[in-house]
């Protein structure tokens, strides 16, 4: 909370400017290249029904429009699929912050009975299944295919996905914001949002409760931060999600219970900042959230 108070205060009282413009992550091309082609292959799933973008599409935001997922046997999630996109930039992953970076992250899906299903031997064995697969792995990797150089590659494509915005632009200098889009990025500190979201991702780098001022009905049990530590005060606290390309991933929050962008602003309004918005403030909020909307690299059309 107090951190939160700080960079609410910095930014009103000495105009510090608390958002951070993307930039590129170094990444190995070829090796990115093979982490695309797994990212997409379902064999990589027991009974080859999905793959890594079934639950995270890049090309619609990098999440899921469904309220979960579905996985192996048609066995569903628990929870809200959250955007790959600028995953990079997270301090922790998942929403409850399991994972220390995207290295523990892809592994999790993989060997999830209820996603893909799959063992460490059996991700192996798909994969050598495949000549071209082997040849590249060969190429690129000392000891060939493991399951830690599947995992490696996927994670290097995921570095790639790196989506520059008309507002880091604006950030930069190279562009202006509308009139609108300028107001709704003023009210957007104002009120408070940018307690939470600020920093390269807009989110990512920290963890809230949902539910300061009036409590949030999740109307289910979802894994959150009190699943890892057990600490009562950690119960509906999650990891502040990313507002990047926000624009594309609903539905919104950890049980998809927003629908739309501007449902998830006034609950947002309600719940943890305890206001009431208007509707000018909900559009001009949703005009300048719209321009975090980013532009995916040249490797994703490869």
């Amino acid at each position: 909370m107090r951190f939160f108070i700080f960079m609410f205060l910095s930014v009103m009282l000495f105009g510090i400017e608390p958002i951070t413009p993307l930039h590129k992550v170094p990444y190995n091309e070829e090796k990115a290249l093979l982490g695309k082609q797994l990212f997409f292959d379902v064999s990589l799933s027991r009974d080859n029904s999905v793959g890594c973008v079934s639950c995270h599409d890049i090309y619609n935001g990098g999440a899921d429009p469904r309220v979960v997922s579905v996985g192996y046997g048609g066995r569903k999630g628990n929870i809200q699929s959250p955007t790959v996109l600028n995953a990079v930039f997270n301090f922790r992953q998942f929403w409850n912050g399991r994972a220390k970076d995207l290295y523990e992250q892809a592994q999790g899906p993989l060997l999830n009975p209820v996603e893909h299903n799959m063992t460490p031997e059996l991700v192996v064995l798909r994969v050598r299944e495949n000549k071209e697969y082997i040849k590249k792995f060969v190429q690129l990797y000392r000891d060939g295919v493991t399951f830690e150089n599947v995992i490696d590659a996927i994670v290097e494509f995921e570095k790639t996905l790196v989506t520059p915005s008309k507002f880091d632009a604006y950030l930069q200098g190279k562009t202006t914001l509308t009139k609108d889009e300028f107001k709704g990025y003023q009210l957007f500190k104002q009120l408070g949002c940018i307690s939470c979201h600020n920093g390269i991702n807009i989110g990512g780098n920290s963890f809230a409760k949902i539910g300061f001022f009036q409590n949030y009905h999740s109307k289910g049990k979802y894994p959150d931060r009190y699943a890892i530590t057990k600490n009562p005060i950690d119960k509906n606290v999650y990891k502040v999600p990313t507002l990047r390309n926000v624009e594309l991933t609903a539905p919104y929050f950890h049980n998809g219970g927003a629908k739309t962008l501007k449902e998830a602003i006034k609950v947002m309004g309600d719940c943890n900042l305890g206001v009431e918005l208007s509707d000018e403030q909900l559009d001009l909020l949703e005009v300048f959230l719209k321009t975090l909307t980013g532009k995916l690299p040249k490797i994703a059309y490869e």
